[in-house]
């Protein structure tokens, strides 16, 4: 008779189940907490929708009509929640029509899982010509995320997805990639459950701290700018802004961690003014491009960086202290260091009000403030603001009172025009509970405007404002004041946005005036059960770059 297994190996035995890849797949997911997967279907990736369907209500499937409104989706909804969301995507056109969200979420540090499909396994390289055969893709994807995999086998899959939720957590946070090819999704292999792997934090540099807090303490006219790795550490920004009486900016990423009713919460003119003077500034999770290459550094300035990724302190200025790791403790260590060091300093109170009541005086200027103020009227504080790169988002992010973090949603450097829309559908999806409008222009809308169709189909409460001049607006004022009025490829065919938009299903009205659009967003607030379109028809604006492209004004 043949020996019967040890306890040990019989219990290993108990615990694996004979699954598919794509099952394993979906229960790794599963087991990381994501429950919902942006998507659109096709011939390769046939065996992970199936996975999707078995899952029941486990997990939602949000088709788009669209690749990219598939990733811009996932891409949203990361940055709403600042947890990782998942899409998935034939290889091929399929990635590459998702790929600028990727790119995106890249930029941005968004934790986006891109699931991709591939063709059969051993034919990957071979150039063959297979459907959607694209040659090395795997290049591809890896140029555009922070970890990549390629699933080889169905046992080797719920390792795989916890690598990843890791690899998105570890460092500097980043989107992952998947891929797993036609005939490996439907292969059945012993699966293990596999439980989240450890995310293991730098340990604080305690030197680099003290010398931070000493900087921090001596400094007469501190500064912190913060961007995107700072919008997890309101409460300590907050604090830290409170104890030096230090102004605190935010451009794309960084508003609303300090909210905009402190007075020492400023934009980007009112930092630009206050830099000359500067002699120490704080970086919370920026990359201070702008700080350093527009305005300019000199020797009497002391730089601190705190950043999730050990190359990027140095990468423009050496700093006089550089604290790597998520900025939440970090900043909670140096409030606990610094009252050792801080010298006194009087309130800044009054002096900030007279500086914001002087800049909104100059602002003035900017007809848009009128729609941005209306929008704000209606908003509730804790509702969600996505900016779009249009006239009316480039002003948005100089004007608009953000009141808390998550709550304004910007593209971060790419900057990248259409992406509001689609990505704003992913915001609210993932926050039903809290309305969320979406900016943009005529030219940025259409880029995914096909993307209503998903909203009317899973019922997405977005409210999409679409300001309407007829042109790429921005594009058409360069050329008319730069370049002699040589006005090319910047007039624009729209369609009626509100019967594209009823055509659909959708609620959608016009709106001329600012008091029609505050009267607009709160019937469209109101409609919880599917999107809502406002066109704001609007002729040339005010350009906003004297505010936005600031001179130099330190080394030069």
């Amino acid at each position: 008779m043949p020996k019967s297994q040890p306890k040990s190996q019989a219990k290993k035995a108990a615990d694996k189940t004979v699954m598919t890849a794509a099952n394993a797949i979906v229960g790794g997911m599963l087991a990381h907490g994501i429950g919902t997967v942006y998507a659109l279907p096709g011939v390769q990736n046939d065996h992970l929708f199936e996975a999707l369907f078995k899952a029941g209500d486990g997990i939602r499937t949000v088709h788009s009509r669209h690749e990219q409104g598939a990733a811009y989706m996932a891409l949203g909804a990361a940055l709403a929640t600042g947890k990782p969301q998942a899409f998935a995507v034939v290889p091929g056109p399929g990635l590459l029509n998702a790929s600028a969200a990727l790119l995106t979420a890249y930029s941005m540090n968004a934790p986006v899982l891109a699931l991709i499909g591939e063709i059969p396994d051993a034919d990957v390289g071979k150039r063959l010509g297979h459907l959607h055969e694209i040659r090395d893709q795997n290049g591809i994807v890896t140029r555009l995320v922070d970890h990549s995999a390629r699933i080889r086998k169905a046992e080797h899959a719920p390792r795989l997805v916890a690598q990843a939720m890791r690899a998105m957590k570890t460092g500097r946070p980043g989107p992952a990639a998947m891929q797993c090819s036609i005939d490996i999704w439907r292969k059945e292999g012993p699966v293990t459950a596999q439980t989240p792997l450890p995310v293991r934090a730098p340990k604080l540099d305690e030197t680099a701290l003290r010398r931070a807090a000493k900087l921090l303490g001596a400094a007469k006219h501190p500064l912190i700018v913060c961007g995107g790795g700072a919008q997890d550490a309101s409460a300590e920004v907050t604090a830290l802004s409170a104890m030096l009486q230090a102004p605190v900016v935010g451009y794309r990423r960084g508003r609303g961690v300090l909210d905009s009713r402190d007075p020492l919460s400023v934009t980007l003119p009112l930092a630009h003014e206050l830099w000359s003077d500067v002699d120490v500034v704080l970086g919370v999770g920026t990359r201070m491009l702008i700080q350093f290459r527009q305005w300019g550094v000199d020797k009497n300035l002391k730089i601190i960086r705190i950043d999730a990724d050990p190359e990027e302190p140095g990468r423009l200025v050496k700093p006089a202290a550089a604290l790597i790791g998520d900025a939440k403790p970090i900043l909670a260590r140096l409030l606990d260091l610094l009252p050792a060091h801080n010298n006194k300093r009087p309130s800044r109170k009054a002096e900030m009000e007279g500086r914001q009541a002087a800049l909104r005086e100059r602002l003035a200027k900017l007809h848009q403030i009128a729609f941005i103020d209306a929008i704000r009227a209606e908003l509730p504080e804790d509702g969600i603001f996505v900016d779009e790169v249009t006239q009316m988002g480039f002003v948005a992010r100089l004007a608009l009172p953000v009141y808390q973090p998550r709550t304004f949603i910007s593209p971060g450097y790419q900057d990248n025009l259409g992406w509001g829309f689609a990505t704003a559908l992913g915001v609210q999806d993932a926050r039903r509970d809290l309305p969320v409008v979406s900016i943009s222009g005529d030219g940025g809308f259409m880029f995914t405007a096909n993307e209503m169709a998903t909203a009317i189909r899973h019922r997405i409460p977005l409210t999409a404002i679409v300001f309407n001049d007829g042109a790429f607006g921005n594009v058409r004022r360069i050329q008319q004041e730069q370049f002699g009025n040589r006005v090319i490829a910047s007039d624009l065919a729209n369609p009626d946005f509100v019967r594209f938009a009823e055509s659909f299903g959708a609620a959608a009205e016009r709106a001329r005036t600012p008091q029609e659009l505050r009267a607009a967003l709160r019937r469209a607030f109101a409609r919880r059960d599917g999107p809502s379109l406002i066109e704001v028809p609007v002729g040339p604006f005010p350009s906003p770059w004297p505010f936005i492209f600031l001179p130099r004004i330190r080394g030069k």
